[in-house]
């Protein structure tokens, strides 16, 4: 996961990118203190943000007879229709000596089905002008469509063909795998990828899926069989086990027609549980890993938290005035505008369905790697020692406020963020949710989230490039 795809899962699992938990106080935690803390509230300045338009439910909600969850969301603007669907396939639930597994399944869906092939599939995609695709991913895999309305049916069709009736043919899986595999190779010339691998396998441990590369290894792929895809397809997707948003100009009436006309014959069943392994602990570990390159890639970290964290809106405004707001951040003003010490510097949290990581991440010149790592972690533990100014709270929550409706403002980013809404369990009053989660951030808070969870004493560091130029050993 590269900077930008943590970047927008964190803004989406925020602005989905977490539970029904954020919406309130841990009720074990220091109860007398609440009606100081409503008082505090009160007192906050109201934000540049009108949360009118973002009141009430976000879609309707349905528990369909074979147990998938399907939600609705009219809009009316445009003839158009989009589909997103979440199937807990994700690598999450594949065997660890079996890495790439869910991405591969997911990846084959669309290569053939009910007796077409992949060309098949794509030219009648084409032809009416449709976009149909199938990705896996550590938590989930995710099946796509947008349509027009005239051809919604045609499109609808062939979204549950692949997903119900794979051909899974062994040339297709051979081709695929070698496409993957030449990916692979082309990644392990970027230093990114490499220093995110490494750092990935350092937080988690590599039995962890969220340790290694969702797209598995050369090796782990050379022990997929065909019998593993066709089980694990057999297994995951099934309707009890997947999630539909439907966005666009459609009704519920009309979208629960269309399950029961194409999805009729899919069965549901009771679906394995994943295996989670537990998280090594935090500890100074280091990968240094020489490469010729000109400047260095530093990824720095340690374990973070769930989606469900009920501290997450506190962290992401913490994190935001930390690391996660650019130019305006304390990172990235410090080392790269004040010290001229990196080209680029940023911090996330990375909250996953059962973990996730806390990562600051840059890239320097070699010569100045040690002192750029030196100022961060100083950085890092100077937000620890006392609370933010009001004009970084207040700056912070407005552009947060600010970016907010851009998460939404197509029917596929919406589609998208219904789907994870429900699969995180976030509610339908989401945006309500969010709005409130953000605004009730105080500065006292953004020091207390500091404080535990962040350890700069306890970080995980892989310092990818020159390593003689880096005086690194």
């Amino acid at each position: 996961m590269r900077k930008y795809l943590a970047e927008f899962l964190l803004i989406i699992l925020i602005a989905v990118v977490s539970s029904p938990a954020f919406a309130q106080a841990k009720a074990s935690e220091k109860p007398a203190a609440q009606p100081a803390s409503t008082s505090a509230e009160a007192a906050l300045p109201k934000p540049k943000f009108n949360i009118s338009r973002f009141k009430g439910p976000i879609g309707k909600r349905y528990v369909l007879k074979d147990g998938m969850i399907l939600l609705v969301k009219e809009e009316r603007s445009l003839p158009m229709v989009t589909i997103s669907m979440i199937i807990r396939a994700g690598s999450v639930e594949e065997p660890y000596r079996k890495a790439g597994l869910a991405h591969l399944t997911a990846a084959l869906l669309t290569k053939g089905a009910a007796g077409m092939s992949a060309m098949d599939i794509s030219g009648k995609t084409d032809f009416i002008g449709a976009s149909l695709g199938v990705g896996g991913d550590t938590d989930y895999a995710v099946a796509h469509l947008t349509v027009l309305k005239k051809d919604l049916d045609t499109g609808f069709s062939l979204l549950s063909k692949v997903l119900i009736q794979p051909t899974f043919a062994q040339e297709e899986i051979d081709r695929t795998e070698k496409d993957i595999k030449a990916g692979i190779l082309r990644e392990e010339q970027h230093p990114g990828y490499v220093a995110q691998k490494a750092y990935q396998k350092m937080v988690f441990g590599d039995e962890n899926a969220y340790g290694r590369p969702v797209e598995g290894t050369a090796a782990s792929l050379d022990t997929i069989t065909r019998d593993d895809i066709v089980a694990f397809h057999n297994d995951f997707y099934v309707p009890n086990n997947c999630i539909m948003a439907v966005v666009g100009d459609i009704t519920p009436a009309e979208a629960k027609g269309l399950v029961d006309k194409y999805m009729a014959g899919w069965k549901q069943k009771k679906v394995p549980k994943p295996s989670i392994p537990a998280l090594p602990k935090m500890a100074l570990r280091r990968k240094y890993i020489n490469r010729d390159v000109t400047q260095a890639t530093i990824l720095m970290g340690h374990v973070g938290v769930a989606r469900d964290n009920p501290d997450y809106y506190k962290l992401y405004v913490m994190n935001y005035i930390l690391g996660g707001g650019g130019f305006v951040s304390r990172i990235l003003n410090t080392i790269r505008d004040n010290m001229g010490l990196a080209y680029d510097a940023y911090s996330y949290f990375d909250a996953r369905k059962y973990s996730g990581a806390y990562t600051v991440g840059m890239q320097t010149k070699n010569d100045t790697a040690k002192k750029a790592m030196e100022e961060t972690l100083n950085i890092i533990k100077n937000m620890k020692a006392g609370e933010v100014s009001d004009k970084e709270l207040s700056d912070a929550k407005d552009f947060i406020y600010g970016s907010f409706a851009r998460k939404m403002d197509t029917d596929s980013k919406m589609a998208d963020l219904l789907a994870q809404v429900e699969f995180y369990k976030l509610g339908l009053n989401y945006f309500e949710v969010y709005y409130n989660g953000i605004h009730s951030v105080t500065k006292k808070d953004v020091l207390d989230v500091a404080r535990e969870y962040l350890h700069p004493d306890k970080m995980d560091i892989v310092v990818v490039g020159n390593l003689k130029a880096a005086r690194i050993k």
